[in-house]
């Protein structure tokens, strides 16, 4: 990747990371498929006001709506509800962890389902060192409640695999504009979404959430699902899925920072040492500094 797109891709991860905050709010006052469902609500319609404004047509051929359709069932239908459930019974720390091996699905299943992203050491070895990473970041509080709400865990490693399989069958859609396809799949996902949150959470019968909670429900449509998806599609089209989905490892990075800017909390050494982790990881993946170092070692 350029570094552009190493800097894209490390943008994507710190928006992303916010959701982990956004949702731990928002399900305070809200049930998880309400919360889901107004996010794609909201989401949906700052994108295709995105689109209109860019001058991008919504109008597309059905095969076109049929993959976004899947691509929304995917990315967002199937990875929203698995981790909103999941973060109602574990600790967002643990749930980062099981997030961040959605890279090491997408290295095993594009071997098998692509030509041009097949596995390798450094890829295997790069994703393991990520993982790696987030786990010492997040520290053993987080992994001692492995044991514990096991459907949960599933529940979140399920939505792991779902983005990894969303990444890799997104690239055919490589030639929508990345903001069409982010808004395309959410609105897929809200059609999908609406008849469940009416029956399960009669959402008629719920207090009105506070202005804290709305906030929360606007920065997951607008930074969660919006702008993105936008950068994800973008990277996707452009660095293949095995490396977009990095992002995977890059937003408890990002989590722990926010909570150190907004909520008061502290860098510990663990955390830089995970950061390190990651950041070794990402190299190695990326080969370039590898490289690099073996020209200064043997003089080639």
């Amino acid at each position: 990747m350029s570094a552009l797109e190493w800097s894209l891709l490390i943008l994507l991860g710190a928006l992303w990371g916010s959701s982990f905050l956004f949702n731990k709010i928002a399900l305070r006052e809200l049930p998880h498929f309400s919360l889901v469902c107004v996010r794609l609500m909201l989401a949906t319609t700052f994108l295709f006001l995105w689109a209109r404004a860019s001058g991008f047509p919504i109008r597309r051929s059905w095969r076109t709506w049929r993959d976004l359709a899947i691509m929304g069932f995917l990315n967002n239908f199937l990875t929203f509800n698995f981790t909103t459930y999941g973060q109602t019974h574990i600790n967002a720390g643990l749930a980062a962890i099981i997030a961040a091996s959605a890279p090491l699905f997408v290295v095993l299943l594009s071997h098998f389902l692509t030509h041009d992203e097949k596995m390798t050491r450094r890829k295997v070895a790069g994703v393991m060192a990520g993982i790696a990473g987030v786990a010492v970041i997040m520290g053993l509080d987080a992994i001692r409640g492995i044991g514990a709400h096991v459907w949960a865990q599933f529940a979140v490693l399920c939505s792991a695999v779902a983005m990894a399989s969303a990444g890799i069958f997104g690239r055919r859609l490589k030639n929508v504009p990345p903001v069409v396809s982010a808004g395309g799949q959410a609105a897929c996902s809200m059609l999908l979404m609406i008849p469940i949150a009416i029956i399960v959470d009669r959402p008629w019968e719920l207090t009105m959430p506070g202005a804290a909670t709305w906030g929360s429900i606007a920065g997951l449509a607008i930074i969660g699902s919006g702008v993105s998806y936008v950068l994800f599609f973008r990277l996707l089209a452009t660095v293949g899925a095995t490396n977009v989905i990095l992002v995977n490892v890059l937003t408890p990075v990002s989590a722990v920072l926010l909570g150190v800017l907004f909520l008061g909390e502290h860098i510990e050494l663990r955390h830089l040492a995970g950061m390190l982790m990651i950041a070794a990881g990402l190299a190695t993946i990326d080969g370039r500094v590898l490289r690099w170092l073996l020209t200064r070692v043997t003089g080639r």
